[in-house]
């Protein structure tokens, strides 16, 4: 068993309040993450292109996955197919976002 101890934090992300645990010794990694994603979707809410936060909250993931994936070519990834994947979940999105739209119009 861990002798890590665990660490209770509180984090705001677009501007609402989560409290998430986290080991103490991972709570700066912790802190840079939730920056990181805090950040990227400001970004995309800032665009325009997407509305709704858990919408601005999938692009967020898929876009930072996406990259993560481009820091793992060398780990046997086939880079490719996970493109094409992600290509294909956002024309997805897209859509549905589209459609949404249009009802609320």
């Amino acid at each position: 068993m861990s002798d890590a101890v665990i660490k209770q934090l509180d984090v705001s992300i677009m501007g609402r309040e989560f409290r998430v645990a986290c080991p103490e010794n991972e709570e700066a990694t912790l802190v840079q993450a939730v920056e990181l994603l805090d950040q990227r979707m400001h970004e995309i809410r800032a665009s325009g292109k997407v509305v709704g936060l858990e919408k601005i909250a999938i692009m967020a993931a898929l876009n930072i996955t996406h990259e993560y994936l481009h820091t793992r070519v060398d780990g046997g990834f086939d880079i490719a197919t996970i493109q094409r994947r992600i290509t294909n979940m956002n024309s997805a999105i897209d859509a549905v976002i589209g459609e949404q739209t249009d009802m609320f119009s």
